[in-house]
């Protein structure tokens, strides 16, 4: 479902995880009762339902995801999933412009710890592993040559966070760490034809980092050994890729709260959301600015836009006290 709006919004709130599968996270919204998210009420009695975005809960862009890279202008609906340029985003505007990275291919690499259980691998928080930029950056310069003998190069962005710069990434669809974390791996990895050389470079990073001195160093300090990587973020920016004018953001406190099924962080985070990203949209829309607010889940997301009297129907009737709950189980 989608509805164009002549008024183009001034702010666009993005809430990843506003819904998910997890057990705990029925319990923990319905111990979220209205007065608890009283901003967010009236925020939605102002605003019409815009657009629906509902795929399977398989793809391997969650729906976050696609409404952020809509809203920058990185992906459309045709945008094959798994194929977000995300890293050919932060190429263009992280690395130094005389590095020629127009027109290239890109992907993150995450650093990661692959729990080893009996039947399979389960990807642990990349955060867990608090690596230094010292450790981040000795830990590139062991894995690089590997790469480069399949035409890869890699580049540092932050601690959890390389680039990877190649052809292979064109059209290598990729899972996002979102699908993966705290999962079996095995459904997440890639299994196009071309992604055999990623397969072998993760078996050949295993093997490498199962007995290097790098892990050896960690294990002596209790920590976590880095025993491979996760690819995502993959392709190649659009011909066109102009900056939005809306102020765009994506809060990650829910997802944070998901990922360690803390539910009494998950409802704390709903409650700084509402006393602060939330209430500032409020008060943009009291004061007659058009705003968007996307709310997601697993498999959908729903985009909620300033009402405008004689173009959208108002709902604000439709918001009872369980209304928040039932929206965001539509999610």
């Amino acid at each position: 479902m989608s509805v164009i709006s002549p008024f183009l919004p001034s702010s666009h709130l993005i809430i990843p995880f506003a819904s998910c599968s997890a057990e705990g996270w029925l319990p923990a919204m319905q111990a979220l009762q209205r007065e608890n998210l009283p901003q967010l009420a009236r925020l939605l009695q102002g605003m019409a339902l815009v657009q629906t975005d509902t795929r399977d809960a398989a793809t391997l862009s969650p729906p976050h995801e696609r409404a952020l890279a809509q809203a920058l202008d990185l992906a459309s609906d045709e945008t094959p999933d798994g194929l977000i340029p995300w890293a050919a985003s932060d190429a263009a505007e992280q690395l130094q412009p005389g590095s020629e990275q127009a027109g290239k291919a890109w992907a993150w690499i995450t650093p990661c710890h692959w729990a080893m259980g009996h039947l399979h691998a389960t990807l642990s928080d990349p955060a867990a592993l608090a690596l230094r930029e010292d450790e981040s950056r000795a830990l590139l310069a062991i894995m690089q040559a590997y790469f480069e003998t399949d035409g890869i190069r890699l580049h540092y962005l932050t601690p959890e966070r390389w680039l990877a710069e190649g052809e292979l990434f064109r059209q290598l669809p990729t899972a996002s760490l979102d699908r993966v974390l705290a999962r079996n791996v095995d459904a997440w990895l890639p299994d196009s034809p071309n992604a055999a050389p990623l397969r072998r470079l993760q078996n050949e990073m295993q093997m490498l980092l199962y007995t290097h001195p790098f892990n050896d160093a960690r294990d002596a300090n209790r920590q976590l050994p880095v025993n491979s990587f996760w690819l995502s973020g993959t392709g190649d920016l659009p011909a066109a890729c102009l900056p939005g004018k809306a102020e765009i953001s994506a809060p990650r406190d829910l997802a944070q709260a998901v990922f360690k099924e803390d539910w009494i962080a998950y409802g704390e985070a709903w409650g700084r959301l509402d006393s602060g990203a939330i209430t500032q949209l409020l008060a943009r829309q009291r004061a007659g600015e058009s705003v968007r607010l996307t709310l997601c889940g697993e498999q959908s997301a729903q985009t909620f836009e300033t009402s405008q009297t004689g173009f959208f129907a108002r709902i604000s009737s439709f918001f009872a006290p369980t209304s928040i709950l039932n929206v965001v189980q539509q999610l």
